[in-house]
């Protein structure tokens, strides 16, 4: 059996130390999935400092008890992280509709299980919150992620939106949904 089998994985809940681990994985993502939306300048000028701190606040004071943020570990290495939270969208029923708001697993990782712990973690999560319905907004053009999502029983709803970037891009995307009943 290679390592990768062997390897000490989960996922659990994120501790506020976890914010500067988060921090790395979310840049190096968006890096490589708004190369072409995002000039490199952008991206390199974010400061990485108050992001870590505003994702500790997320995880150790979150704006609703129902926001979480999850992290797939190996071994005490941070691979991936999620968050839930009750869905903002217009249409949304805020008591029975959870979202999936983040969800990211390091480019050098992934294809090792990681998003699957993840994902099902975030689920059982949603679901312990009593909410029976999730969404989960995905980039129009990310094939990969909504292949993956789509294989755990996601489908789309119709619903789609454009997110307009600081430099006037915009960055398309579809909603999926699952049950969690």
């Amino acid at each position: 059996m290679s390592s990768a089998m062997n390897a000490d994985v989960s996922a659990r809940l994120a501790w506020p130390d976890d914010a500067a681990a988060i921090v790395r994985v979310q840049l190096a993502s968006w890096r490589r999935g708004f190369a072409d939306v995002l000039p490199a300048a952008e991206l390199d000028a974010i400061d990485s400092d108050e992001l870590t701190q505003r994702w500790a606040t997320t995880i150790s004071a979150p704006q609703d008890a129902r926001m979480r943020v999850l992290v797939a570990l190996e071994r005490a290495d941070i691979r991936g992280f999620a968050l839930v939270h009750p869905s903002y969208d217009p249409d949304a029923d805020q008591v029975r509709d959870g979202e999936v708001g983040e969800f990211v697993v390091d480019t050098e990782h992934q294809r090792a299980g990681h998003g699957s712990r993840l994902l099902q973690a975030a689920m059982d999560t949603l679901a312990a919150d009593r909410f029976t319905r999730a969404v989960w907004w995905i980039g129009s053009t990310d094939d990969v992620l909504r292949g993956f999502v789509t294989e755990s029983g996601w489908e789309a709803d119709g619903a789609h939106r454009e997110l307009a970037t600081a430099d006037g891009a915009t960055v398309k995307q579809v909603r999926l949904h699952t049950s969690l009943a």
